[in-house]
């Protein structure tokens, strides 16, 4: 096993092995990429202006001094492993370039404490699948019954639809309770209130690299080559908006106020090791959606619920990523199939990820099974759904042979709803 000069201990998320890839600010300079290792963010763009990155393919290209990861997506994959494995081969244990070079060394390393971290791409376009088969049959179950729980469609296809792109936001913002329709039981009419249904889904995101040319799908076997990595994602929801606007056409208003994200990526192929089979698939997909190698990740997963003033969270979930019934590939394949093109930066997301078992559920709605069997906290409190001053923080990483790779954690804080006053007076509200 690889060791470099930075020291991590084996819990740590950012061992060589992993090297994620992020946007960061340090302080009084403007954003620019870098990647993690150990408790440090390694400056990309020190490297490349020093000449470390030659022969990469990324190289000479101002690529690293800019505010998104955009631009080093589009290169593709022969650039990217060429990228990392010049960043492994500095940053070994037995390299002296970098390892001896004091004056670089102090350029080039910030803590990871002293820096802000940024959205690591301009997201262009969104779109969020419903790829669990656990969350699917869960959520079928509680409104249409255990025997019509799957859509009939469900199994031949991955259900997705188009997010919004512009509210996706970096881990560690606050989200403001949404306002919104909602029609309370036994009530004749909707009422405009907030949300008191707020809700999180633990799931898995990730950035496309090239595109395709509109009209032209992209096959499901040659799908990887157009990802770049993949970020933890927290896509909030509001059951009770939901429940009242998405007939006939889907999620709206309960899904467009915040989607947070971790920020660093974790490229595909520090994943390779931790390839996995996923759930057997039955009927047979068409053949546009057959992969021919294993396309699931091993990818523990927790999410973890801490109340304001309160001492310590409560782990209420722990899933794995290898629960997904449809896999990176078949999702990209199935976008594509009709000819969309997608580009540079664009982001994916599983949709919900569940388990088999109850503490393997992705959302409170499964867990507390729409809200009639609360969690139980830490410290004695209850929750059906999330109430403001919670914090939810979802960690996820892959455990290796005395190392993880790591994606890090998302958190984010909810904050009260707007009052109507607020809302007649709103720009003179700090969000």
């Amino acid at each position: 096993m690889n060791y470099s000069f930075i020291e991590t201990t084996p819990d740590s998320h950012f061992p060589i092995q992993n090297l994620p890839y992020g946007i960061f600010q340090p302080i009084g300079k403007e954003p620019r990429a870098g990647t993690a290792i150990g408790d440090y963010v390694l400056d990309l763009s020190v490297m490349d202006e020093a000449g470390f990155l030659n022969g990469t393919g990324a190289e000479g290209k101002n690529i690293f001094s800019a505010s998104s990861l955009n631009q080093f997506m589009a290169l593709g994959r022969p650039v990217w492993s060429a990228v990392r494995k010049k960043l492994q081969y500095l940053l070994d244990a037995d390299t002296p370039d970098l390892r001896d070079n004091e004056e670089l060394r102090s350029q080039a390393f910030h803590l990871m404490r002293d820096v802000e971290m940024l959205l690591p791409a301009d997201i262009g376009d969104y779109t969020d699948f419903y790829a669990s088969r656990e969350h699917a049959t869960n959520v079928g179950t509680m409104f249409r019954g255990k025997d019509n729980a799957l859509m009939p469609n469900w199994t031949h296809l991955p259900v997705g639809y188009h997010g919004r792109a512009s509210s996706i936001i970096p881990s560690g913002t606050e989200v403001r309770r949404p306002l919104g329709q909602r029609k309370p039981p036994n009530e004749e009419n909707p009422v405009f209130e907030p949300s008191v249904q707020l809700d999180f889904e633990l799931e898995m995101g990730w950035f496309i690299g090239p595109g395709n040319r509109l009209g032209e799908p992209i096959p499901v076997n040659q799908a990887e080559n157009h990802v770049f990595g993949l970020v933890l994602v927290n896509d909030w929801s509001a059951r009770d908006i939901q429940a009242w606007e998405y007939q006939p056409l889907g999620p709206f208003l309960a899904k467009n106020f915040a989607t947070s994200i971790s920020p660093w990526v974790v490229p595909l192929e520090a994943l390779e090791p931790f390839r996995a089979s996923g759930p057997e698939q039955e009927p047979k997909p068409f053949p546009y959606l057959q992969q021919a190698k294993e396309g699931a990740f091993n990818i523990n997963l927790e999410v973890h619920l801490q109340p304001e003033n309160a001492e310590e969270a409560t782990k209420i979930t722990n899933t794995n990523f290898s629960y997904m019934y449809w896999s990176i590939a078949q999702q990209v394949a199935h976008h594509t199939i009709t000819g969309c093109n997608i580009r540079p930066g664009d982001m994916h997301a599983s949709g919900t990820i569940s388990g088999p078992e109850r503490a393997e559920r992705g959302s409170l709605l499964e867990l507390t099974w729409r809200g009639a069997e609360p969690v139980q906290l830490n410290g004695g409190a209850q929750r059906s759904w999330i109430e403001d001053g919670d914090q939810l923080t979802i960690t996820g990483w892959c455990q290796g042979d005395g190392y993880r790779i790591g994606f890090g954690s998302v958190t984010g804080k909810v904050l009260p709803a707007l009052s109507e006053a607020e809302i007649l007076n709103v720009e003179n509200v700090k969000i």
